[in-house]
C-alpha cells in the first residue's frame, strides 16, 4: 500500500465523509480511522466501507498520550488528516473543560507522536489538521475571513481550536513538523449529530416539535455541503503546499431565521403539508452567551491555487439532505434513542 494514513474522528459527522471518500478513491491506501465513539461518533455512519480490505479501525481516546503513541508505532503512519473534536458551541459553555483536554491536550498528543515518528525522515509525511472559521471570532455585516485574519475567538469551543491551530503551527516552526490546517465554514448533510441545526429542526418538524431560533434569529453563516468539505480536504491533503493555510466555505451566506425559513418551505413539501405549515413551529428564545453575529468565509485562495470549488447550490444540497434524513428514519431513530451505541458492542464486543 502507497500511504498509511491516520483519520481521527472519522465516524462523526465530517470524518465519516472523508474516510468514505479516501476508502473508495485511494484503495492502494491503507486508512485508519480512530475515533473515541462518544456521543457524536458512530460507527452506523460506515457500515457500507467496514468490510474494505484497506479499513481498519481502532477505537481510541486521543486524549490518553501512550494509546495515542503505541498507534502510531503500530502503524508507522505517513500522514494524518485530523478531525477528532468536540465541536458543539453550546456544551463548550457548559463543559469547557471536555473541550479543552479534547481539542488541545489530544492535538498536541498527536503532534508529539507525529514528530517523534517523523523525526528522521520527514519525506512525504503530512499533518492535517482540520479546524473551523470559528476561530476568527465575528464579523460585522461586511467582510470575509481570510486566511491572514487575525484570531478572535469568542465562545471556549473556538477558543480551544484557536489554541490546537497555534500548536499546529508551532510545531511546525520548532521542530520543522510538515503540516497544513484548514478552516471550514458551518456543514450540513447526511450524517450529521441531531445537536445541530438542521438535523434538528428536520427531526422536529418531522414530529411537530417547535424549532427554537436564538435571538433575533439574524446571526448570518456560510454553509457548506460536507460531501464538497470532503473533497477540499482530499485537494488539500495531497496538492496543498506544506505550511500553509487554506480556508473551506460555501460561497454561501444565510441568516438562520432565512434559513430555517427556506427549510420549512421544503419539508412541507416534502411531508405532503399545506405551506406555512412548518413555519408555525418557529419558536424565539434566549439568546446563547458570546454569540457571534456573522461567520463568512472567502475561499478564494484554495479555488484559486488548488480548484476547488462548492458542486452545490444551497437550495439543491438541503433537499439532498432532506431527503437523506427523511429515507434514514432508522438511523434517526437510532440516534435520538442512545441505540446506536449498541452498534460497536454487537461488532466489535
Amino acid at each position: 500500500m502507497q500511504k498509511t494514513i491516520l483519520i481521527t474522528g472519522g465516524a462523526g459527522f465530517i470524518g465519516s465523509h472523508v474516510l468514505r471518500l479516501f476508502i473508495k478513491k485511494y484503495p492502494d491506501y491503507k486508512i485508519v480511522n480512530a475515533d473515541k465513539l462518544t456521543y457524536a461518533g458512530n460507527l452506523e455512519n460506515l457500515k457500507d466501507i467496514e468490510g474494505k480490505a484497506n479499513y481498519f479501525f481502532e477505537k481510541i481516546d486521543i486524549v490518553d498520550k501512550e494509546e495515542v503513541k503505541k498507534l502510531f508505532e503500530r502503524y508507522n503512519f505517513d500522514g494524518v488528516i485530523h478531525l477528532a473534536a468536540e465541536s458543539h458551541v453550546d456544551r463548550s459553555i457548559t463543559n469547557p473543560m471536555e473541550f479543552i483536554m479534547t481539542n488541545i491536550i489530544g492535538t498536541v498528543n498527536l503532534l508529539n507522536a507525529a514528530k517523534d515518528l517523523w523525526n528522521i525522515d520527514k519525506k512525504g509525511k503530512l499533518f492535517y489538521h482540520v479546524s473551523t472559521d470559528e476561530v476568527y471570532g465575528s464579523l460585522g455585516e461586511t467582510g470575509l475571513f481570510l486566511e491572514e485574519t487575525s484570531y478572535d475567538p469568542k465562545s471556549p469551543y473556538s477558543a480551544s481550536k484557536a489554541s490546537s491551530d497555534h500548536f499546529v503551527r508551532a510545531y511546525g516552526n520548532t521542530y520543522a513538523l510538515p503540516f497544513v490546517i484548514s478552516n471550514c465554514s458551518n456543514n450540513y448533510g447526511p450524517n450529521q449529530f441531531p445537536e445541530k441545526l438542521l438535523p434538528l429542526f428536520i427531526n422536529n418538524i418531522k414530529n411537530g416539535k417547535s424549532l427554537p431560533v436564538y435571538g433575533d434569529g439574524k446571526f448570518t453563516r456560510d454553509w457548506l455541503y460536507v460531501e464538497d468539505h470532503a473533497i477540499a480536504i482530499d485537494k488539500i491533503y495531497h496538492d496543498g503546499c506544506i505550511g500553509e493555510t487554506y480556508n473551506i466555505g460555501g460561497f454561501n451566506e444565510w441568516t438562520n431565521i432565512d434559513l430555517i425559513k427556506l427549510l420549512c418551505k421544503q419539508m412541507d413539501i416534502a411531508l405532503g403539508q399545506e405551506p406555512g405549515t412548518s413555519e408555525k413551529l418557529i419558536t424565539y428564545v434566549k439568546d446563547r452567551p458570546g454569540h457571534d453575529k456573522r461567520y463568512a468565509i472567502d475561499a478564494n485562495k484554495l479555488k484559486n491555487n488548488l480548484g476547488w470549488e462548492p458542486s452545490l447550490q444551497f437550495e439543491e444540497g438541503l433537499k439532498k439532505t432532506i431527503a437523506w434524513y427523511l429515507n434514514n428514519e432508522q438511523w434517526m431513530n437510532n440516534i435520538t434513542s442512545g441505540d446506536y451505541k449498541n452498534y460497536y458492542k454487537e461488532q466489535y464486543s
